[in-house]
C-alpha cells in the first residue's frame, strides 16, 4: 500500500547541520504550496485505486503552515485517494509551534501523528544547533502533546555531539522517558556537506567526537531504550508497540511511494524519481507543464542492494527469497565473516543484524552488495 509525502520547504532558520532543502524566505511560499496541490492532481493517477495507508509532511517545518492548508492538503489526498480510514497521517513539528489552539486545529484537520524535532533539551546545544527553540519550549510541548490525545507521536534527539559526554547523554535521555515518549528517533549527527557544520569542522573550528564516544553513545541508547520497553525497530528508531511509524517503515520494506513538492523523492518498485530542488524553479514548471524532475529506471542489482542497505536497518532484517540476485552466494566470504564475527544472523531465511552489528550497518550492507553482472 503507497504512502504520500508532501515536502514543506520553509524554514525560520537555518540548523547548523541539516543538508535538507528549504527555504528561510517566505517570498512565493503560496506559490509554491499551490503548485504542489497541482503537482498532486497531476500525478494522482500514478497510485491509481491502490490503497493510501500513510500521509507524511515533511521538510522545512511544515508546522509553520496555517492549519487551514494542512487541512487542504489532507483533504485533496482524500478527494483524489483511497485513503484508508485508519490511516497514518504524520505531521513533522518544531517546539515553538506548539500550543494547544495548534494542537486541536491539527487534530481538527486530520493529523494523527506528531513527530516532535526536539534535538536536545540543553539551550547551548539549541542555540549552536540553530534551532528556533529552547529547552523550556521543548518540555512544555512534549507536555501538550501528551494530553492532546493524538494516537502516538514521537521526538527526535541527535548525540554525537561536538563534547558531548555520556553523562550528557544520559541526561538527555532520562528527561525523555520521564516525560512518557512512546516513541524516539535518536541520530548520530553526521557533518554533511554544504552545510554550517561542515564548514565549521574544515576551519578547525569544531572538533567532531571519535567513533569509539560515538559508539559508546549508540551503546547506551539501546541499554536505555531496551530497559524503558520501547523495541528497536530500525537503527535510529525505538517504539513501543503500536507505535511504530507505518510511513518511515514502509520506506525500509520497499513499498512505493509519492513524493510531492520541492526536492521530494517517489519510488514506484522499480524507478526513482526526484524533484528539482529549487522552489521557484519547481513552481514555475509545474505551472507552465515543464519538466521538473529526474528519474532513473533501478537495475536488478540496485534493487537488490536497496533491499539490503534498508533491510538490514531494521530488526526484521532481509527476507533472502526476495532478492533479485543472490546476494549472499555471490559475498558468501564475507557473509561467513561477518557470522563468525557475530553481526549477522541468518534464521529461518532472514538476514538481520545482531546489537554488535547495528554499529556497523552501513559497512556490512555494502560488502554484500552485488554488481549487473552478479547471478
Amino acid at each position: 500500500m503507497p504512502g504520500l509525502y508532501l515536502h514543506i520547504p520553509f524554514c525560520r532558520k537555518a540548523c547548523t547541520y541539516c543538508d535538507f532543502h528549504f527555504s528561510t524566505s517566505v517570498k512565493g511560499r503560496e506559490a509554491v504550496l499551490d503548485a504542489m496541490e497541482l503537482e498532486l492532481v497531476r500525478r494522482a493517477h500514478e497510485v491509481g485505486d491502490a490503497p493510501v495507508a500513510t500521509i507524511y509532511f515533511g521538510g522545512g517545518t511544515p508546522s509553520s503552515l496555517e492549519p487551514a492548508r494542512i487541512a487542504a492538503f489532507i483533504q485533496q489526498a482524500r478527494d483524489l485517494f483511497r485513503v484508508e480510514r485508519d490511516a497514518e497521517v504524520t505531521l513533522e513539528a518544531n517546539p515553538d509551534d506548539v500550543t494547544g489552539t495548534s494542537l486541536a486545529a491539527w487534530r481538527e484537520a486530520g493529523i494523527t501523528r506528531l513527530s516532535l524535532g526536539t534535538q536536545s533539551f540543553r539551550d547551548d546545544r539549541l542555540k549552536w544547533m540553530g534551532r528556533a527553540h529552547d529547552a523550556e519550549q521543548a518540555l512544555r510541548s512534549i507536555a501538550l502533546i501528551a494530553k492532546a490525545g493524538f494516537t502516538t507521536w514521537t521526538i527526535d534527539l541527535v548525540y554525537g555531539l561536538p563534547g558531548m559526554t555520556l553523562a550528557e547523554w544520559d541526561e538527555q535521555l532520562t528527561i525523555a522517558l520521564d516525560h512518557g515518549m512512546p516513541h524516539l528517533s535518536a541520530y548520530c549527527l553526521t557533518v554533511e556537506a554544504r552545510t554550517a557544520l561542515a564548514h565549521q569542522v574544515e576551519k578547525h573550528l569544531v572538533q567532531m567526537p571519535g567513533d569509539a564516544e560515538q559508539s559508546a553513545q549508540f551503546d547506551r541508547l539501546m541499554e536505555r531504550m531496551e530497559q524503558a520497553g520501547l523495541d528497536h525497530y530500525e537503527i535510529s528508531n525505538f517504539g513501543r508497540p503500536g507505535h511504530y511509524s507505518r510511513h518511515n517503515t514502509s520506506y525500509w520494506e520497499g513499498v512505493p511511494y509519492l513524493g510531492i513538492g520541492p526536492s521530494a523523492h517517489s519510488f514506484n518498485g522499480r524507478e526513482r524519481r526526484w524533484n528539482v530542488a529549487n522552489n521557484a524553479i519547481y513552481t514555475k514548471a509545474v505551472v507552465e507543464g515543464a519538466s521538473f524532475w529526474e528519474s532513473e529506471t533501478l537495475t536488478p542489482a540496485q534493487r537488490t542492494n536497496e533491499r539490503l542497505m534498508t533491510g538490514l536497518r531494521t530488526t526484521k532484517g532481509v527476507d533472502v527469497a526476495a532478492l533479485e540476485i543472490d546476494a549472499l552466494r555471490v559475498n558468501a566470504r564475507a557473509l561467513q565473516r561477518y557470522l563468525d564475527e557475530g553481526h549477522l544472523l541468518l534464521v529461518e531465511g532472514r538476514l538481520a543484524l545482531t546489537k554488535a552489528g547495528r554499529h556497523f550497518a552501513d559497512r556490512i550492507a555494502s560488502d554484500l552488495f552485488v554488481a549487473d553482472d552478479d547471478r
